[in-house]
Formats: structure tokens, sequence, C-alpha cells
């Protein structure tokens, strides 16, 4: 996995040697931040990263000028990598972590950001709360976006907040907003 562009362009992101993540594939991340692109601007931009696994979806917002990103995931060594690779790449003060489940990082910790990655496992058997968590909780900044990957099995396209839904071979990402994406 590389970094698609910024400030990092090209820099290899390494993944942690587990069998516990699936990480985002380059044509879907390619894609994923086609979109994001198109509609918003990166600088500055507070970013959280759920189930972050190599961390790939932060780094590449925060290559793009994003100011900060904190990375939550339940796996140590997920989180070492994330720290290690950060520390290469010169941006350690640009990023916090979390060793933590999703679950108990929404319902202990709070805060607010512009951009929220979940790249959750696809039987992730919590996928319809952590939406509805994050969407009525203040998670997002008022022109926050949310980013969901999952699989067929779940179709979030019809779903109030849901601006945007595309598959990406066997992901799907699925776009969610409080304003549509036209404001």
């Amino acid at each position: 996995m590389r970094i698609i562009t910024g400030k990092l362009k090209g820099r290899s992101i390494p993944v942690p040697a587990t069998d516990l993540l699936r990480p985002t594939s380059d044509r879907t991340k390619e894609g994923l931040f086609s979109v994001l692109n198109a509609r918003i601007y990166f600088d500055g931009l507070h970013v959280l990263d759920l189930f972050a696994g190599s961390g790939n979806l932060g780094f590449e917002a925060l290559s793009r000028g994003a100011e900060s990103c904190l990375f939550v995931d339940s796996e140590p060594l997920h989180i070492r990598q994330i720290e290690k690779t950060a520390a290469q790449f010169g941006v350690s003060d640009k990023i916090s972590t979390r060793i933590k489940s999703t679950e108990l990082f929404l319902e202990q910790e709070s805060g607010s950001y512009d951009l929220i990655f979940s790249d959750p496992p696809y039987d992730y058997f919590q996928m319809e709360e952590m939406i509805q968590t994050i969407m009525s909780k203040n998670w997002l900044s008022p022109d926050g976006w949310f980013i969901l990957e999952h699989d067929k099995r779940h179709d979030f396209s019809s779903h109030p907040l849901s601006v945007f839904s595309k598959a990406y071979g066997r992901t799907i990402v699925s776009i969610f907003r409080e304003k549509p994406l036209d404001s």
C-alpha cells in the first residue's frame, strides 16, 4: 500500500503482521479519495480513523493536509505499527492513538471530527448501531463526513443520511452526512 498523493506521496505503508485486518485496497482508496477530493479541502481537517489497522486512510488524509488524526484500534500491534509509521513519515506530532475497541471508544470518549473513517470487519455485529451513534452523538463537525467500508451484505444506500454509496469489487463505500452533497 502506498500514499496516493500529497506531502507523503509514494511512501509505503507497512501492514502489521496479523491476520486481524483487511487493508483498504489501493483501488478503493483511490476511488474514495477522488470523491472526497472533489468536494472538500483537507487542509486543517481533524480526522478519526476507527478500526485503523495499518492507518492507511488516516495517513492518506494527513498527506493531503489534514491537521490531525486519531487512530483507534483494539489490537496493540496495529497501534504500535501506526506510531512507528508516523515517526518514519515525520508526522508523529499530528497523530494520537487509542488501543480500544470502537464500541468502548464511542461510548467512553467524545470529540468532533471533520472526517471519520471506519473500516470494520465485514461481519462486524454492530454496524447499524455504530452509524446511529456517530450520526446522532455529535461525533461529526457540522460539515463532517462519515465514511464506512462494508461488504455487499449491507446496503445503506437508502439510509436517510447516506449521500453516496459505491461498490469497489467486494467492498462498498458508503458516505453519511447531516447535509446533502450540494451544501
